[in-house]
């Protein structure tokens, strides 16, 4: 990084220097002497401390207290300026000519590649199915892909019936509309979600009802949705359905909902976008309620590339559904057509992709729950730290492992911990910012878990979605857990 507009004189005042870091990339400065040899860097940490201490702006950077340069010779290896980095804890470097003249800023973010938060994993299999799809001359939404992949949906969900689509949020949409919910139907949302799962239900003009978390897998609260529905009751306004989401690979606790929602007739959706391969008693997620959604993105444990699923034990659900998946036409030998519908299908080259993905699920889960552990016994002796807990009986698929951070105990916030960790070239992510504080849903009811506590906005405020991808190699995550006790440890400090 070019180091001219990073440049002060030890005469330069705080104020100015101020301005020079607000302008600058990086964001550190170097003072040098009259002979351009490096004296000291100032970052806005070491001026806001001394202003803190009683220092003005109108002060030069030379009444900061002494701070020790960290230089490397400028024609030093990107290695040995990586562990110089990470030897001191620091995020910039500065590379000096013989004559401790500084030539170059380097910094973690342009050495360091992205530890992305959940990439991709392809696998050896996929190709082949995609290939496949060349051989046979499918490319559109038929083929052998697709029926095989539908078949092993089948078997993965335990469902009867399996549909791809060509998104989570089109089998979510699809769902509410094969149970006729319109405009005017109350349907009940888990609360700490990604808005996906509530764009349908606006789509169909319907009213959310947004169902308070618990506290523990952080999914729809059941002692919320016994409140909920015993008030709809009394009041005639029972929901249409229930759309439970298994946030973040974790199940909801599907047995209190499910008794519930069979007590006043209500069906359930689940959304299970994210937790594909997980478990609740002895039904994989999504094979609870009446209809679930799964999704592919390209983040998800298995993708392809974009697309998802609606499955369900109901036949004539998922013939209605793959009827409206595909324009809606009619059994007519003309193009015939009586109801609104959409171009909701997989194509058969992403059902490829899909069919090679869904051979090594199970490895998948399995590495992503060694991440988990590794997260915990690498992070939980730190007071104040915990994560997203499992419900006894269940078994998640811990598609992201989410920390949280008790603000009493942990002296850092966790939008102050994302963004240090973004400059090491590591990539996290705030938990779901719940539906209710969504400007798009000021409007919706909302129920708490409690009379007295409302759970999700407290997990969003002080949660953080770690990388979590099945790739990920045990090195590069001994990294990450390095970088947060170090931040923490730090108290954020610069």
């Amino acid at each position: 990084m070019a180091i001219e507009q990073h440049l002060l004189s030890p005469e330069t005042s705080l104020r100015t220097a101020l301005g020079a870091l607000e302008q600058a990339q990086i964001k550190l400065c170097v003072v040098t002497d009259p002979d351009g040899r490096v004296l000291r860097t100032v970052t806005d940490g070491d001026i806001r401390r001394a202003l803190l201490g009683g220092l003005a702006l109108e002060n030069s950077v030379a009444d900061l207290p002494g701070r020790s340069p960290v230089t490397l010779p400028a024609e030093t290896e990107q290695s040995a300026v990586i562990a110089m980095l990470n030897t001191e804890n620091i995020d910039v470097i500065v590379l000096v000519d013989e004559n401790s003249r500084p030539t170059e800023l380097a910094d973690r973010t342009s050495l360091t590649e992205t530890l992305f938060l959940s990439p991709p994993h392809i696998g050896n299999a996929e190709a082949g199915y995609v290939q496949l799809a060349f051989d046979e001359n499918f490319l559109a939404p038929a083929g052998s892909n697709i029926t095989g992949f539908e078949a092993a949906l089948r078997k993965v969900s335990g469902r009867a019936h399996a549909l791809a689509v060509s998104s989570g949020t089109a089998g979510l949409h699809l769902a509410l509309r094969v149970l006729d919910i319109g405009p005017g139907d109350r349907v009940y949302v888990s609360d700490m979600t990604f808005i996906a799962s509530l764009q349908p239900v606006l789509y169909e003009q319907a009213i959310p009802v947004l169902i308070d978390a618990e506290p523990v897998s952080w999914n729809m609260s059941p002692h919320a949705l016994e409140r909920a529905l015993a008030e709809d009751s009394a009041a005639g306004t029972l929901p249409k359905a229930i759309v439970v989401v298994h946030l973040y690979g974790q199940s909801a606790d599907m047995g209190a909902i499910m008794t519930l929602a069979d007590r006043y007739g209500i069906p359930v959706i689940e959304d299970a976008a994210e937790s594909l391969g997980a478990s609740y008693g002895n039904r994989a997620s999504g094979g609870h309620g009446l209809l679930s959604v799964y999704s592919f993105n390209g983040n998800k444990i298995i993708t392809t590339s974009g697309g998802g699923a609606l499955v369900s034990d109901r036949g004539d659900l998922i013939a209605h559904a793959k009827k409206l998946a595909t324009q809606g036409r009619d059994a007519a030998d003309h193009y015939q057509h009586s109801e609104i519908a959409y171009n909701y299908r997989m194509s058969n080259v992403l059902a490829g992709i899909g069919r090679g993905q869904l051979e090594v699920l199970g490895a998948r889960v399995e590495a992503r729950r060694a991440i988990y552990e590794r997260y915990v016994a690498g992070l939980r002796d730190i007071p104040g730290v915990g994560f997203q807990g499992e419900l006894p009986g269940s078994r998640g698929n811990r598609w992201l492992t989410v920390m949280s951070l008790d603000p009493d105990l942990v002296p850092v916030h966790v939008y102050q911990l994302m963004r240090t960790l973004r400059g090491r070239g590591i990539e996290t992510r705030p938990a779901w910012k719940p539906m209710q504080m969504q400007p798009l849903l000021s409007s919706a009811r909302f129920v708490p878990h409690s009379q007295t506590e409302a759970v999700a906005p407290g997990l969003f405020l002080r949660s953080l979605c770690l990388p979590s991808g099945s790739a990920m190699s045990a090195a590069e995550q001994d990294g990450v857990i390095a970088a947060i006790r170090a931040v923490i440890e730090q108290g954020g400090r610069d």
